[in-house]
């Protein structure tokens, strides 16, 4: 079963790598990586894994590749 999550990315961000939820419970994740060649995609999967505790391998990137909102999918 795989579960669907919508993620704010900022990336460039002196703060990062962070996640924080909002009061609505939306994530954001700060990346230091820029937005050149999916390198940020890759640290968001990266930092998006180590907080929810799952291997890299079960997050991948369902929609938003080149938009700051994205769509991640988490198998379980």
């Amino acid at each position: 079963m795989a579960e669907q999550l919508v993620v704010r990315v900022k990336p460039g961000s002196r703060r990062g790598p962070l996640v924080e939820t909002g009061a609505d419970g939306t994530l954001t994740v700060y990346v230091r990586e820029r937005a050149v060649d999916g390198k940020a995609n890759e640290a968001v999967v990266r930092v998006l894994a180590e907080h929810l505790g799952v291997p890299r391998s079960r997050v991948t990137l369902a929609a938003g590749a080149t938009s700051r909102l994205k769509r991640f999918r988490i198998d379980s």
